[in-house]
């Protein structure tokens, strides 16, 4: 292999952040060996999906985020996979992206965002201000194996992931569980976040471990406000999709133009809506200040009858209905007598009559003659209605800040899995297309299957980006390290003649001999590079010959080879 294409290919079974945003196609490579993972299809087998045979995939998708909310947990632990040096990884990419480039787009090499995030203070929320140094974060992501193995560390109850392996994980199992075809989603890269569009009925878009639907993302919460920060306040570096990518830096993209117009249409559709009175409501209930220039009115036996919307708020607070269009009335006859007033308080605005008036004066939020004409209507109540109308425009609709379209497009072919393939035929069909498509050859690495495989890439991953496993050893002599590699479970998180890398066998307490003994190889190299290397595996029995010593492990893998360092 080449420099560039080993850099690509050893990235695939690292997938760090900053590597999926050199190498924008490892993002889908993670999706497919997600997709080929059996423990994605044993969730078939869950009874709670096997009861949800025959219903619609929109009705399986909500299920299926109860389920990943309840056997996953975020995990930001920045710690997890180690640090490394900025000037290093810097240099790995300088003749791909400028390093003024790679600042100015990612989180972990300078990204501030805009003055939003300037005001929260994000990279102290995310934990980055403590990198300020050359020193940082491998931001790595997870295949769901690995995700599944967090319940082997200590204080994790359930599996975990960051944002970009959830991310990966709601693709798969969106296609596996829900039969959502591949080419209605599409995965969404911002500096700090990565979420999926589905185009599934009005729409959705995963966030973490939560699924939003176009009414959720209205309604006003903290929860949806959480959502909503990435597309509102960073601009989107790539958009992944089967048939290719899009990047808001490279000139060529490999996405199907198509596929991408196609998003661009329904994400600018999904970030916006029409108003009344429940996205009025929701308005208000993200908009604490703006209560109290706000009343409900309505007509109950013969009077009519008003409250302040922060006293409905806080009922709404602690009732089952909501303050929207089909429940209001339920809502307030909930309401104590003493909170109505018989007389609308003369500072304060019908929400019912402003409602009219939007509709009889066809307030169009977008036209600015229009906004003035709400502003006006507003003023007499409401001394800044200017800001407030830019604040109501502002929750109710917002551009996507996404890749200009204006790329040359590379044609390559679509990763045409189709609804309804089973495991086995999604794999043969990988297996066959992959010389000749490179993201299907990725697919195979970040799956991290041996068999066949050129060793390569997984030596350069297992010697150069798994910091924790020589952290973790730095007071032990070399035998020591064997013997407590030896003590652990002799069982890989990964089936078959897959591999996991030096720091999932360390962060996890288990691994094939295979394993072991590449990252005994990973801390002898770390402490003395001139010794050679090389691991002799023979079915069962696996050698690490290190100079003049030699280190036995016992292997499930079933493989047969000798690899050189």
């Amino acid at each position: 292999m080449d420099k560039k294409t080993l850099e690509k290919y050893s990235s695939a079974i690292s997938l760090s952040d900053m590597e999926i945003f050199v190498f924008p196609e490892l993002m889908y490579s993670l999706v497919l060996a997600n997709i080929m993972s059996p423990e994605m299809w044993k969730w078939r087998e869950i009874d709670t999906f096997r009861k949800l045979e025959g219903k619609s995939p929109y009705r399986r998708l909500m299920r299926m985020r109860q389920f990943i909310m309840d056997e996953f947990e975020f995990n930001l632990d920045l710690n997890t996979w180690g640090l490394t040096d900025k000037d290093v990884e810097l240099g790995r990419f300088a003749d791909i992206i400028p390093p003024e480039k790679i600042a100015q787009s990612n989180a972990l090499f300078g990204y501030q965002g805009d003055e939003y995030y300037f005001d929260i203070g994000i990279r102290r929320h995310f934990g980055l201000d403590k990198y300020n140094g050359n020193l940082i974060p491998y931001w790595k992501t997870e295949t769901v194996e690995a995700m599944n193995a967090f319940r082997y560390r200590d204080g994790y109850a359930t599996g975990a992931g960051e944002c970009v392996s959830l991310a990966a994980l709601y693709m798969a199992a969106a296609y596996i569980i829900c039969d959502i075809p591949l080419e209605d989603m599409y995965m969404i890269l911002t500096p700090l976040h990565s979420q999926n569009y589905i185009d599934i009925n009005d729409g959705a878009i995963t966030n973490n471990r939560r699924v939003v639907t176009k009414a959720m993302w209205f309604n006003g919460t903290e929860i949806t406000a959480k959502a909503q920060r990435a597309l509102r306040n960073e601009d989107v570096t790539i958009v992944a999709h089967n048939t290719g990518h899009i990047h808001c830096i490279y000139d060529t993209a490999t996405i199907n133009p198509g596929a991408y117009d196609k998003f661009r249409e329904k994400i600018t559709e999904f970030l916006r809506t029409e108003l009344d009175m429940t996205v009025f409501a929701n308005f208000l209930r993200n908009n604490w200040d703006y209560r109290k220039s706000f009343v409900f009115c309505r007509h109950i036996r013969g009077e009519h009858k008003y409250v302040k919307a922060e006293t409905l708020f806080s009922y709404e607070h602690n009732s089952t209905y909501n303050i929207d269009n089909s429940t209001l009335d339920k809502l307030m006859a909930e309401v104590d007598g003493e909170d109505f007033y018989l007389d609308k308080p003369q500072e304060r605005i019908c929400i019912e009559q402003f409602m009219k008036f939007v509709r009889k004066m066809k307030i169009d939020l977008d036209d600015d003659e229009s906004s003035e004409k709400l502003a006006l209507y507003l003023g007499e109540k409401i001394d800044n209605s200017a800001d407030f109308v830019r604040d109501l425009r502002e929750f109710t609709r917002f551009e996507p800040v996404l890749p200009d379209k204006n790329k040359k497009y590379v044609s390559q072919s679509s990763v045409d899995i189709r609804a309804g393939m089973s495991r086995e035929e999604i794999i043969d069909y990988l297996r066959a297309i992959r010389n000749d498509n490179q993201l299907a050859d990725l697919a195979f690495f970040a799956y991290r299957e041996a068999d066949g495989w050129d060793w390569e890439p997984f030596i350069k991953a297992s010697i150069e980006r798994c910091p924790v496993s020589v952290e973790k050893c730095k007071k032990m002599d070399i035998e020591e390290v064997c013997k407590m590699l030896t003590g652990m479970e002799n069982k890989s998180i990964y089936c078959c003649k897959r591999l996991a890398h030096p720091d999932e066998v360390i962060n996890y307490s288990r691994g094939d001999g295979i394993e072991k003994a590449f990252t005994l190889a990973n801390i002898i190299r770390s402490r003395t590079p001139e010794t050679a290397l090389s691991v002799e595996i023979d079915g069962e029995s696996v050698t690490l010959f290190a100079g003049e010593d030699e280190f036995e492990f016992y292997s499930t893998k079933n493989i047969t080879d000798r690899v050189e360092f």
